[in-house]
């Protein structure tokens, strides 16, 4: 009888382990459980509940999910030189616009902006959290403004050289 308490602890104590789960570790889109590479790795520790990964459906010989046609994946045709450039010309003149009317704006409202010191405007005067809201938003205005400054600088850079 000893002997069967023994074994029942025994399992037990092994069923325990098998269903303990190492912790879980985020990295991007990416779920490691090794600790050491996640910490190397910069990735997030993922607290409680069980995680399930679902695998995109699997593909045909020829590339494309099952049940769908192939049309949509046919290879891109050729287009001429001459009308790339005159494409990319066009590209980049839109962008060169843009990035204009952005510049613009940020100067509207970095002027309006006044170094975090905007005038305050007929009801702000008696509600200073108005006026506080306001400056929140104008400071949150700015920054968004310069990112899409950025943006289109970036894009600018992609695009090869005028001529």
């Amino acid at each position: 009888m000893k002997y069967f308490f023994a074994l029942i602890l025994v399992c037990l104590a092994s069923s325990q382990a098998a269903l303990a789960q190492d912790k879980i570790f985020r990295c991007g889109n990416e779920y490691i459980n090794n600790a050491k590479e996640a910490e190397a790795r910069g990735c997030k520790l993922i607290d409680g509940g069980n995680i399930t990964i679902i695998s995109a459906p699997k593909t045909a010989a020829n590339g494309s999910p099952q049940g769908r046609s192939n049309a949509a994946s046919a290879p891109a045709q050729r287009v001429a030189s001459a009308e790339q450039r005159s494409r990319d010309s066009d590209a980049r003149q839109i962008l060169e616009a843009e990035l204009r009317k952005i510049e613009a704006r940020q100067a509207e409202l970095l002027k309006e902006y006044n170094n975090g010191e905007p005038e305050k405007q007929g009801v702000e005067a008696r509600n200073h959290q108005k006026y506080l809201d306001r400056v929140a938003e104008l400071k949150a205005s700015i920054a968004r403004n310069e990112s899409d400054i950025a943006g289109v600088r970036r894009e600018l850079t992609r695009l090869p050289a005028s001529r």
